[in-house]
């Protein structure tokens, strides 16, 4: 097993999904998006791709990084969690404290 589907299989077992891999500015979105939605976000580098033969074609393999072959260090794995009800409770209670803050 590489390395890349190690680091999935163990964050799919502390309940974490793997949506997709993606870079700035989508990355930021992204991210903000799912932390709006009341998920907590994780971001995991994208390893370089193995090589594969020649013949081989990109559309045969779900894994393929063709597209991302010397820019992996751009791209990040997006990975998301639901916040319990008590991590959501205390989210907005912290984001109420910033806003009063702020105001005050």
């Amino acid at each position: 097993m590489d390395r890349e589907k190690a680091t999935v299989k163990a964050l799919e077992q502390q309940g974490w999904t793997k949506q997709f891999v993606t870079n700035e500015p989508r990355l930021s979105e992204a991210v903000k998006m799912y932390k709006e939605a009341g998920f907590q976000v994780h971001l995991e580098p994208l390893p370089p791709q193995r090589k594969h033969p020649v013949e081989e074609k990109c559309e045969l393999d779900a894994d393929c990084r063709q597209c991302f072959e010397g820019f992996e260090d751009q791209h990040k794995i997006i990975f998301t969690r639901r916040l319990s009800e008590n991590e959501r409770f205390f989210a907005r209670s912290r984001k109420a404290k910033i806003l009063t803050a702020r105001i005050h």
